[in-house]
């Protein structure tokens, strides 16, 4: 293997290098690499087994050499096959960045007497993350002026980022928090792309870094309010779950701290925070359906106590405010119910309703506040807020478009009468509004800066397609004025569908040079997220995960009938678990998509959910099924886009990875590609497209991820015929 890979790779290389951007289109493509198939079979637990013919591409370590040969000679393929559009990749770029606001700065939001935002600076990467001390007439549009103006000489810096990633192809600051006595500085980075985070320490007074170092562990971290001991949650090294909490005070070594707590079932996820009072610490405990919160006094952490013990099927999280605990939970509640308790409550027995059950209603959140209390809900697919005031009045957040995306934004303090909220669409730019409750009074305020864009200039639709079971699915839609729904137009249809994350409408800033080449941009909310309620997610998973697929190819249908896209000018378009929606797609309905988008997918379902050491298997248990039963195993079987490829036409695709991913391992897509090129009798190009130096999100930085999709739009307008 080593040798013809090496010369693949060569050849590759030498094709790519030596043809000018300009004819490279006119040229012959050389022949993409072939990579070795060696036996071997993956066994189930009940006697099942499958041929896996490329697992030898899996390597833990990331250093197997004829693996590397390999990701290698995919990437001089990529170059070759994308050396003709080079041109329209830079034009993309170009566009992309152009439309950035470079020195642009977040909405300051205010806590103990500061003033805490993250700014740009014109030319760089990463963020800058500081604060500005409260006093009169500071406040959030004050900041935000003085930082337009460039005036930063009453900012202090908590970390520049651009400096601390100097030198590295990756950098990240999961987190930071500051103690409660606004001095001590405690940060998660990672500089590998894998999310196994090092904690470290800084004196904000003095600058001194200690040399405190805690290393393998998730980025969730809390003061307690003796502002010298520091809650954190550690890491499995191998599966990457979250699964024990650490206590460690400064000035000692991170070796000697001590155990809190530790999660035995490893099918939860772990994360630590304070409640809305400042009066708890509290470790969270979540599966797919299950969940559990401990808590100790913030003043004096001791024993974590249980506010409720976990049971399969009920949900709950809980904030603290007022003397009582607020809940939000499904318990006899699928769309969510709040209920309130006392502050010792230690089982739901103790708990009390507050605001009732809606079969048309689901509950996502809520903020404590002083005088009332803001809640987060769905109906018919969009996002609304609730404001409930002392004493029952209640009112809606009003909205003006037919498709947008509504949620409360960072209220980081319950002493006042502004409500700080979200607003987007597919038309308009991210927005920050406040809304005083008291007098209606409502001001922006910022949006996000969008040079040379006008939002006039684009429509965006709210329609319903029905999917083959009758089901109605709702769809979002944007296009540039100008569009006639006449069945020519080439279209991008995105969809998820899994976990029971929404995808809302909100604006994509990307997309709008696609909309200026006369494509139209959809989102299928289909069945799988939580768009429509929590039956809306139970209705896309396990044993129902079929309809995730048939709702997005039956929007794709619909679209089409509608005149709203041309039959042969389709784009599919899924990243992580939508990687694995477009992969079955592409088995299920390869004729009805004339292109296939996907990044970091999920493709290898069976293979990687029979593997307990492989990170994030078991707590997605109750998302996709344990195939160690038979049942689950052959349903899983049944939609796997690795296990169904078959001798066919597939669409052209592009497909992405990271060597690094965490989440959805390199060898998934590595193994998908290099079966699908032995089966594929289609004559469009399969592009696979290694990140050598990043994880699941891709390279790091502000603008060096639009490198990477600047050449998958490329790869799309391309093989839609738009320029």
């Amino acid at each position: 293997m080593k040798l013809p890979l090496t010369i693949a790779l060569a050849l590759l290389m030498t094709t790519a290098c030596s043809s000018s951007a300009d004819d490279t289109r006119d040229q012959a493509i050389p022949e993409p690499p072939v990579a070795e198939q060696r036996p071997h079979q993956v066994p189930s637990p009940h006697g099942a087994v499958r041929e896996d013919e490329y697992y030898w591409l899996r390597d833990d370590t990331r250093e197997n050499p004829e693996m590397l040969a390999y990701l290698n000679a995919e990437n001089a393929y990529a170059d070759a096959v994308m050396a003709g559009s080079q041109g329209l990749q830079k034009a993309l770029y170009d566009e992309i960045v152009g439309r950035i606001r470079q020195d642009d700065s977040s909405v300051p939001s205010r806590e103990r007497g500061w003033w805490y935002y993250a700014r740009y600076e014109t030319g760089k990467d990463y963020p800058v993350y500081a604060r500005r001390r409260d006093g009169e007439g500071v406040d959030a549009l004050s900041i935000q002026q003085a930082n337009d103006a460039g005036d930063f000489a009453d900012e202090q810096v908590l970390l520049d980022v651009n400096r601390m990633a100097e030198g590295k192809d990756f950098f990240s600051v999961g987190n930071y928090e500051v103690s409660q006595d606004n001095r001590m500085l405690a940060w998660a980075e990672d500089d590998v792309g894998r999310r196994q985070y090092v904690i470290r320490f800084k004196d904000l007074e003095t600058g001194e870094v200690f040399d405190d170092e805690i290393r393998g562990v998730s980025a969730s971290l809390v003061w307690a309010d003796d502002n010298r001991t520091l809650f954190y949650v550690e890491n499995d090294p191998d599966t990457l779950l979250t699964v024990r909490v650490r206590k460690h005070v400064l000035g000692t070594p991170a070796s000697e701290d001590v155990l809190v707590y530790e999660e035995e079932d490893d099918s939860f996820y772990m994360g630590i925070g304070r409640t809305r009072d400042d009066a708890y610490i509290c470790i969270y405990v979540q599966s797919t359906v299950s969940s559990e919160m401990r808590c100790t006094p913030a003043a004096e952490p001791g024993e974590f106590t249980v506010l409720a013990a976990r049971e399969r099927d009920v949900e709950y999280d809980a904030d603290h405010h007022n003397g009582r605990w607020v809940i939000r939970t499904n318990w006899d509640a699928p769309n969510f119910r709040v209920m309130t308790a006392p502050s010792n409550a230690t089982s739901r027995d103790q708990w009390q309703e507050w605001i009732g059950h809606s079969e048309d209603v689901f509950i996502e959140g809520l903020e404590l506040f002083d005088g009332f209390t803001a809640i987060g809900e769905r109906s018919e697919g969009l996002e609304r807020v609730r404001v409930i005031r002392e004493g029952g009045a209640e009112e809606y957040v009003k909205a003006d478009e037919p498709a947008y995306s509504m949620g409360l934004s960072v209220n980081s303090e319950p002493d006042t009468e502004w409500l700080r909220y979200g607003y987007t669409s597919l038309t308009t730019p991210a927005t920050t509004y406040e809304l005083n409750v008291v007098t209606g009074e409502r001001r922006q305020l910022k949006q996000q800066p969008v040079i040379g864009y006008d939002p006039a200039q684009y429509t965006t639709e709210r329609i319903w397609a029905t999917a083959r079971d009758g089901t109605k699915v709702p769809v979002s839609l944007v296009y540039r004025n100008g569009f006639e729904r006449d069945g020519t137009a080439p279209l991008l249809q995105y969809g998820y569908g899994s976990y029971g994350y929404s995808m809302d409408p909100g604006f994509n800033l990307p997309v709008v040079s696609l909309l200026d080449r006369g494509m139209v941009y959809a989102i299928a909310h289909i069945r799988g997220g939580q768009e429509m309620g929590r039956k809306w997610y139970d209705d896309g998973k396990l044993f129902n995960k079929i309809n995730t697929f048939t709702d997005f190819i039956d929007v794709t249908d619909h679209l089409v009938a509608q005149g709203y896209a041309a039959p042969d000018r389709v784009a599919a378009y899924g990243g992580s678990a939508g990687g694995l929606l477009v992969g079955a797609v592409a088995n299920m309905a390869p004729d009805k998509y004339r292109v296939i988008l996907s990044q970091v997918p999920f493709v290898d379902v069976v293979t990687t959910m029979l593997d307990r050491s492989i990170p994030l298997t078991t707590n997605e248990y109750d998302e996709w099924g344990n195939p160690e039963t038979p049942e689950a195993y052959r349903y899983m079987l049944s939609y796997s886009p690795y296990d169904n490829l078959e001798e066919k036409a597939y669409p052209a695709m592009f497909v992405g990875t990271g060597l690094w991913d965490s989440q959805v391992q390199y060898w998934e897509p590595a193994k998908y590609v290099a079966r699908l090129r032995t089966l594929n009798t289609g004559e469009y190009p399969i592009v696979f497209r290694t990140n050598m130096d990043a994880g699941h999100g891709g390279k790091s930085g502000r603008f060096r991820r639009y490198e990477e999709l600047s050449e998958m739009y490329a790869f799309l307008l391309d093989q839609l015929g738009v320029q």
